[in-house]
């Protein structure tokens, strides 16, 4: 590349550099290029075209001398470029129109969309009452399942009340000897404490027997020494007689 074509691709990014547009700018063009109908950067506007058209038809009117068939070329050239600018307008107004049109469509489409979620939240909310009831009417049937499981294991009603009166009878021989056992219990107290009461009494006879056989012996005692010693005195005398 050559030193000159080096300088014109140098100054072409400085310029485009220079020509960098920020967002809000880019909003403003966009715009002023919808509203004049500029496509593109190059090339002169419609409407400015428009504008020379009708700025030189009205020109050649004014002036003085024989300038029909100019006046009828610009009146011409001016209905045509005219012509050319309305047929973009009525395309924008028909988008315009059909974008207006969508957009109600869109608003209808947005409503019916948002009953259609209030009918499917309720639809949920009635699921949801639903799926609790199920779970509720399968915790119950899961129980009854169990009980009922629960009794198959169970031996039979009649073997369960043989089983029963058999019991009866047992308690029943149970209680009668607990009775006959109360009572015997009750006449051995009894005789236990009548044997008590004899062997007291016995106790008591023998003590005296004890003490007056005792008493007797003593008296018996007292008599012999009293019978000696009046058989010595006797025997002295005797003596000294």
């Amino acid at each position: 590349m050559s030193v000159r074509a080096r300088k014109v691709s140098t100054r072409g990014e400085a310029v485009a550099a220079n020509y960098a547009f920020g967002p809000l700018e880019d909003d403003v063009i966009i715009k002023h290029r919808l509203l004049t109908r500029t496509t593109t950067t190059r090339g002169e506007p419609p409407l400015k075209k428009l504008q020379k058209k009708f700025t030189s038809f009205v020109l050649e009117i004014e002036k003085d001398g024989s300038n029909n068939d100019d006046c009828e070329k610009l009146s011409r050239a001016f209905l045509q470029e005219l012509s050319t600018f309305e047929i973009p307008l009525l395309k924008s107004k028909a988008v315009v129109d059909a974008n207006i049109r969508e957009k109600e469509s869109f608003h209808e489409f947005k409503d019916e969309i948002n009953k259609q979620i209030l009918l499917a939240q309720d639809d949920i909310e009635d699921l949801k009452k639903q799926l609790e009831e199920s779970k509720i009417e399968r915790q119950h049937k899961e129980e009854c399942e169990a009980i009922r499981k629960l009794i198959a294991t169970q031996p039979p009603r009649s073997v369960t009340q043989k089983t029963i009166v058999d019991l009866e009878k047992e308690i029943a021989a149970l209680d009668a000897e607990n009775t006959a056992s109360s009572r015997m219990l009750e006449l051995r107290k009894k005789q236990f404490a009548l044997l008590l009461h004899v062997v007291d009494e016995l106790q008591n006879t023998i003590e005296d027997e004890q003490k007056n056989l005792i008493e007797e012996t003593r008296i018996t005692a007292e008599e012999n020494k009293i019978g000696v010693d009046d058989a010595s005195g006797s025997l002295e005398t005797m003596a000294v007689d």
